[in-house]
């Protein structure tokens, strides 16, 4: 009977929550470890589908880097980074859009509709959905930027009763373009802030922002993030990620979420309790 309890003041807990966030738009990047274990794959799509349930509109934003990277050692075309972006020849664009619309972005869609949601994968070519402009053409090649985002794309697939699943790939206007390798961060912050998303939340493989003894910080502004930025707490691979928090908290959204895709129902944790589990990141 307690335990029975303890179910009924968890729920009881959540409503609060559940009130809150009811026919809200909440945008999820969804990568990492949490894209590549069967078990945790599992939890997300059970995530996305209470979220669904209890009224919320997800829209997922994935990235494939690691299975990018695999096609291409394995297929012998070399690959190159700078400054932590891939620089996308034509020979690896093909690539990218083979992994992240032809096999990733099907297997997420699958996966969410096998767990009773009513998903569709998108790619950013789809309707014109995501435009694009080179990053530098010169350095990076096909690798890209959001210039516009067309928000109706979104709100008639939500409008629908689907959850969209968005592989970055931006649109160019030249006939015959090959597209363009948009950051999923990047990507998934723009798309937040021009579809009018209430929050905005990254999977990563960290438990959050952490401060210079590695604890976790909660909650953060935009100036602690920058003057963290400065003395070199945030560095490497979480700058990208902060950026793309404070893209979309300027753009509107009202907060921007880090959190560990290695924590078993993560998402729901960071959503419908007090606490959460991973950083905010709020103006």
């Amino acid at each position: 009977m307690q335990k029975k309890i303890e179910t009924v003041r968890t729920l009881m807990d959540a409503m609060p929550f559940i009130k809150e966030f009811r026919d809200e738009i909440i945008v999820i990047k969804y990568g990492g470890s949490a894209q590549s274990s069967d078990e945790l794959k599992a939890k997300f799509a059970q995530d996305i589908v209470l979220l669904h349930l209890v009224g919320v509109k997800v829209v997922i934003v994935h990235g494939g880097g690691n299975r990018i990277s695999q096609l291409l050692e394995d297929l012998k075309i070399p690959t190159e980074f700078i400054d932590g972006e891939r620089v996308s020849t034509p020979e690896v664009m093909r690539i990218v859009e083979m992994v992240l619309s032809g096999e990733i972005n099907k297997e997420i869609t699958s996966l969410l509709n096998s767990h009773g949601a009513k998903a569709i994968g998108i790619s950013g070519k789809d309707a014109h959905f995501l435009m694009a402009k080179p990053k530098d053409a010169v350095k990076f090649g096909l690798t890209g930027r959001v210039e516009s985002v067309k928000a109706e794309v979104i709100h008639n697939l939500l409008r629908e009763g689907f959850i969209p699943v968005i592989a970055p790939i931006g649109a160019d206007g030249t006939v015959g373009h090959p597209g363009y390798n948009i950051n999923a961060d990047l990507a998934a912050s723009f798309i937040a802030k021009e579809i009018g998303a209430n929050k905005v939340i990254f999977m990563t493989d960290t438990p959050g922002v952490l401060d210079g003894n590695k604890k976790l910080l909660s909650t953060l502004s935009e100036t602690q993030v920058v003057a963290l930025k400065k003395e070199g707490t945030i560095h490497g691979g979480m700058v990208p990620k902060v950026d793309a928090c404070l893209e979309a908290v300027d753009g509107g959204v009202k907060k921007a979420h880090i959190i560990d895709g290695r924590i078993e129902h993560a998402i729901l944790l960071e959503v419908f309790t007090s606490d959460g589990v991973g950083t905010q990141i709020t103006l």
